[in-house]
């Protein structure tokens, strides 16, 4: 599933293609899933951001309402953005300079339109924890969540206390920072460790371009095809069995609140006892 590096990658690549540019139409079949995207009909891009695992379209205001408006789109597990229709193309969104199209095998990418800022039907966005190479990602707040929290991974995946975390991120910061994924109500040291190792992870696989994951269709690539390069470092994500980049020992898999989960046992030991 693309997290917050091949989301920023995404938004970093086609920016160039869009800010400024005027959206003539979003076209698709299934208004359920692509919500009022009639309303960017006309309007300029002013430009992209993006928030967590959301990619926005600033959209300016339009002369019949004077309000200025957000695309949003999350890619869900497999959407992304390409150059050429395919046949796993579900959105056209066509520009006074060129199209692009939003592809996605699954089907799990969501695209809304709304006024800019009022986010009420999107909950996770509105609860949504501090980005984490931001100065809003504040290490003494997040060490002090942490001495409360229930196991550390999902607590991460929860976005709550800081974005854009996904599960091939929070594996492979755990790892760096020596926390078994369960690892409930973390110390201050082990929170510090955490808390960098997210900064340190996130700001690396954002410069690599994001992880791209085996062949099949669901693989993310960049907007022009080209897959990304973070993939090669993961030292837990989906290395089960190869030994731990750090001391040797095989690397184990578990499912943690539904999530298959991969560490190492003699790097990643379960602290028994509660911190004092």
């Amino acid at each position: 599933m693309p997290e917050l590096p091949e989301v920023e990658t995404t938004r970093r690549k086609i920016e160039p293609l869009l800010a400024g540019r005027t959206i003539l139409s979003v076209t698709h079949d299934a208004p359920h899933r692509y919500r009022d995207t009639h309303l960017a009909h006309g309007r300029q891009v002013s430009g992209l951001s993006r928030r967590g695992k959301y990619l926005m379209l600033h959209l300016a205001a339009a002369e019949a309402d004077g309000e200025e408006h957000d695309l949003i789109v999350h890619l869900g597990m497999t959407g992304g953005f390409r150059l050429e229709e395919g046949p796993h193309t579900r959105v056209t969104l066509t520009t006074d300079a060129g199209t692009l199209y939003f592809h996605d095998p699954r089907r799990f990418g969501k695209m809304a339109v709304v006024p800019r800022g009022v986010y009420t039907g999107m909950p996770t966005l509105l609860g949504m924890g501090p980005e984490p190479l931001s100065e809003d990602f504040q290490e003494e707040e997040f060490v002090r969540q942490a001495a409360t929290a229930g196991a550390v991974k999902p607590w991460l995946l929860s976005q709550k206390p800081v974005s854009g975390v996904g599960n091939i991120y929070a594996d492979e910061s755990l790892w760096r920072a020596r926390i078994h994924p369960a690892q409930t109500r973390l110390t201050p040291e082990e929170a510090s460790r955490l808390y960098h190792a997210v900064r340190e992870v996130m700001h690396e696989a954002v410069e690599a371009g994001g992880s791209s994951l085996g062949d099949g269709l669901g693989n993310y690539r960049q907007h022009d095809g080209e897959p990304g390069a973070f993939q090669t470092r993961h030292a837990v994500y989906g290395q089960t069995g190869k030994p731990c980049p750090r001391c040797g020992t095989p690397i184990q898999k578990i499912v943690l609140a539904q999530r298959g989960t991969h560490f190492c046992p003699h790097c990643q030991p379960r602290r028994t006892e509660d911190p004092a």
